[in-house]
């Protein structure tokens, strides 16, 4: 399998852009040993072009017919290979050489039907879409390993999904323009897709991590018996004695939570390196109750879920996007050779590395550009750990990995060579 074509770049016109993007394209289909006639493109753009979405796709499916499958979604910014587009009119296209049976575009009027075996899934979805939680654990299930990959879309005007299956047309809804508003969107791939896929947290806990023993709705009572404000007021060493300081600090402040199902085993929120692992989501505080010492979190609570008050931390941030990485390479490294009693086998397998051909990383729209020290920061700390691969992605207003949704995260998936 050869890697992913990949096109990128910005422009105030969308024309201009996209033109710049196809002679990117083209010039790359045209080397020896090219991927060999892609049918399924991603595509993301920043949200200054949101309201020409289907002008876009209009476009950029008729200048390349042989590519009759595409899916993505919009951005307050996007990413590519090396670098990230923030608050510029960019766009971007991925062509993923992939055999056109192990994979299905799928939307709200187009769901996945029962004909395809799913095995993941790369997935897009409107934020403000009513009980979403509910629709990616149904999403999910229809996966035989359980496991989404993807992002909420983020605009400041239109959020629009992109999902174009099979010459123009979805089957169910006849013609379509292929741009969609709410719901969900994406792409499912069949076992033979082979993808490595880990979550980076971008959080780091101000203490240990607490029991939640009082809750109601999305409002947190006890911690360990506590009254739960006393214990924030304790960790973040602040007063309502002193109101405007204390303020100050609980708004620079989140609450990292592990549902039940997630619990692992010892009941710890916070691995043995102090840092969040992958089961851990972030939400807001948003708001105190002084009369019952309560904290009122972004998100439903119930009794029996951890919860660890936490902080963006730049340093941790970088080092565990530079964790990912390395586990990801990890994998990629054919196993140690067997050992013998007179050392190694006589004739060892011949066990060649897979390569990656691809990435889609879906990053919080929190964690770009200064987070990490500067433009595009984090996509090079990505860049030095997996090398020149063909890169693409978002940032968005929520990520999606497993059946949950995160914050302050960093979804990160290759595509392996077969």
């Amino acid at each position: 399998m050869k890697n992913f074509p990949l096109a990128h770049a910005t422009h105030p016109q969308w024309r201009m852009a996209a033109a710049l993007v196809l002679a990117q394209l083209r010039a790359q289909l045209a080397l020896p040993g090219a991927a060999q006639s892609p049918t399924l493109a991603l595509l993301y753009i920043t949200d200054h072009y949101a309201a020409e979405a289907e002008a876009i796709l209009a476009h950029l499916s008729a200048e390349l017919p042989e590519v009759t499958d595409w899916a993505g979604t919009v951005g307050v910014g996007i990413a590519a290979t090396n670098v990230e587009y923030f608050d510029e009119p960019a766009l971007a296209v991925m062509l993923c050489d992939l055999p056109a049976d192990q994979y299905r575009v799928f939307s709200g009027v187009a769901p996945l039907g029962l004909g395809f075996q799913a095995h993941t899934a790369l997935v897009h979805a409107d934020g403000h879409t009513p009980e979403l939680s509910e629709l990616i654990d149904e999403m999910a299930a229809r996966t035989d390993s359980g496991y989404l990959f993807g992002g909420l879309a983020a605009s400041r005007g239109e959020s629009v999904q992109f999902a174009l299956g099979g010459d123009g047309f979805i089957r169910g809804q006849g013609r379509s323009t292929g741009v969609f508003h709410g719901g969900l969107s994406g792409v499912a791939f069949s076992e033979g897709v082979q993808v490595v896929s880990r979550v980076t947290q971008g959080c780091c806990p101000v203490a240990g991590s607490h029991t939640i023993t009082e809750a109601e709705r999305n409002v947190v009572y006890q911690l360990d018996g506590e009254p739960a404000l006393q214990v924030l007021l304790r960790e973040l060493d602040v007063t309502l004695d002193e109101p405007e300081q204390a303020i100050n600090t609980v708004r620079a402040t989140l609450a990292g939570l592990v549902h039940l199902q997630d619990v692992a085993a010892d009941g710890r929120a916070i691995s043995r390196t102090g840092n969040f692992g992958s089961d851990v989501r972030v939400r807001h505080i948003v708001g105190l109750d002084p009369q019952r010492g309560g904290v009122a979190l972004a998100e439903l609570v119930e009794t029996g879920m951890q919860l660890a008050f936490c902080q963006r931390n730049v340093q941790a941030a970088r080092a565990d996007l530079m964790r990912i990485c390395a586990e990801i390479r990890e994998e990629l490294e054919p196993e140690e050779l067997p050992l013998t009693a007179g050392g190694l086998e006589a004739e060892p397998p011949v066990q060649t590395p897979q390569r990656m051909v691809g990435a889609v990383y879906v990053s919080c729209s929190g964690r770009g550009g200064p987070h990490f020290g500067g433009p595009s920061a984090e996509l090079q700390i990505v860049r030095h750990a997996l090398g020149d691969v063909p890169l693409i992605g978002f940032f968005a207003g929520g990520e999606i990995a497993r059946h949950h949704i995160y914050g302050y995260t960093g979804v990160l998936t290759v595509f392996l060579s077969a």
